[in-house]
């Protein structure tokens, strides 16, 4: 009796007690704090409007224009010097030349205003020209500004992908020679014209890791006895620009090891001094090191063996320290005024002077002690549209900056038909953004860059 008392009693307060906490409802508050900043919807319209902007103002419609009065031009001229050499021919004196005078007028009038009408079209695509390309700067800033939204890498890892994807058609196209120029190139080269340029074959970081970007590698064309399987590296030990010393390997995997059992040889213990090296454009020939001398319009010859150094004055007015660099549209490579080279004839040096307008000059070196002057050329490529120079056959190559991926060999000047071209268009495919020298060995048809404290070699092919 008591128990079932007890048990009414709890299901009654049981009952009392559910509406009542039915009744108060509980709030649950969560607050949710988004440590990024917002991304900048606003901004992102802003930019595609200005992409599709730039679109809508640059057509081939105004491609067309410009073509068409030119045809209108091109056509204009003939008939107008014929009309005139039919009145000097046939002039009476009388009607026949007022008549004929009054046409050759009406058609000056009208190639006058064709003349006009092609200036104007000019002008405005060339602001056309200037005010799209500041827009696609400030857009290209505004992009760089907006990835650093992309927390998941997503924009980045579809750039990676794209270059992985064009490397991987690169290396499949590989064995593939570059398409030879539409001409053959004149000379008494018995390897032939220059065909094309593969690799690179050899890539690695210099013992001295990236404490030396700029400098320059290779091999002895005519090494001393003992040395033919020797290489040589230079780096440039301070402020990239001097160096005091070249250092010797045994073989080329010694060079990539970093083991060098010869060891340096050291021009003077002061960097830089009197007759030290400047600048990255370095070669050896002979068991001799050639090289632009500090603070000199002077080519220098270090004897490896008896460590004894002679210049070589170059003409007065040869730019030096940093007056005549290789450059292209981002940036110069310092004190590059004279490149050194080496080919199948021996030494040659490439510099430039305000008589021949800041051009490419072509000298031959004639091994000695001390060296002299012989042949010299002068070419019509300006130094400061090229990136590297090289001499192959009695051939000058000039190469400049296409991207970050790639350098074109674009110039040739030919020493015996004196021969100028353009029109080489064969790629080097780089392992770094800048090449700070470029090497050409005839000992093995190899060319051997020195880019950004890597060292790279390319094979060379002939025709």
């Amino acid at each position: 009796m008591k128990s079932s008392l007890v048990f009414t009693l709890m299901i009654t307060g049981l009952v009392s007690i559910l509406p009542q906490a039915q009744s108060s409802p509980s709030d649950c508050v969560c607050n949710l704090k988004n440590s990024e900043h917002p991304f900048p919807h606003d901004k992102l319209q802003t930019v595609e409007n200005s992409a599709s902007k730039c679109t809508k103002n640059i057509t081939p419609q105004q491609t067309m224009e410009v073509e068409g009065l030119l045809l209108g031009l091109k056509r204009r001229l003939p008939q107008l010097e014929a009309d005139v050499s039919v009145l000097e021919q046939e002039d009476d004196g009388g009607l026949y030349g007022t008549v004929s005078l009054q046409v050759i007028e009406n058609e000056l009038s009208e190639i006058q205003q064709l003349i006009a009408k092609l200036n104007s079209t000019t002008h405005s695509h060339q602001r056309l020209n200037a005010d799209t390309a500041e827009q696609l700067q400030e857009l290209k800033e505004e992009m760089g500004k907006l990835e650093k939204f992309d927390n998941m890498q997503v924009v980045r890892g579809k750039e990676v992908n794209k270059r992985l994807r064009r490397d991987l058609d690169q290396c499949k196209n590989g064995n593939h020679p570059t398409a030879p120029p539409p001409e053959p190139a004149p000379g008494n080269c018995p390897l032939g014209r220059l065909r094309s340029v593969t690799g690179p074959n050899t890539y690695t970081v210099t013992e001295y890791a990236a404490a030396y970007p700029y400098g320059s590698w290779g091999r002895d064309p005519k090494p001393a006895a003992g040395k033919e399987s020797w290489f040589w590296i230079v780096p440039l030990t301070s402020s990239n620009v001097f160096s005091n010393f070249v250092r010797l390997y045994s073989s080329l995997s010694s060079l990539v090891v970093g083991v060098s059992v010869p060891g340096s040889v050291v021009i003077h213990s002061s960097n830089p001094t009197t007759n030290t090296i400047q600048g990255p454009n370095v070669v050896m020939y002979g068991d001799a090191l050639y090289y632009n001398c500090y603070n000199k319009d002077a080519v220098c010859r270090f004897n490896i063996t008896a460590k004894t150094v002679t210049p070589m004055v170059l003409p007065k007015g040869t730019g030096f320290n940093s007056k005549f660099n290789f450059c292209h549209l981002d940036a110069c490579y310092g004190y590059t005024d004279m490149d050194l080279a080496t080919d199948e004839s021996g030494v040659w040096v490439i510099y430039s002077t305000p008589d021949n307008f800041g051009n490419l000059v072509l000298a031959e070196v004639i091994p000695g002690s001390p060296p002299t002057l012989g042949r010299t050329w002068t070419t019509s490529a300006h130094k400061r549209a090229v990136t590297n120079t090289f001499m192959a056959c009695g051939v000058l190559y000039a190469t400049r900056y296409l991207n970050k991926e790639a350098e074109e060999i674009f110039y040739s000047f030919d020493t015996v038909s004196g021969r100028e071209r353009y029109d080489i268009g064969i790629e080097i495919k780089k392992m770094s953004i800048n090449i700070q020298s470029l090497n050409y060995s005839p000992v093995d048809h190899m060319l051997y860059a020195y880019s950004d404290s890597m060292v790279v070699s390319y094979k060379v092919h002939f025709g």
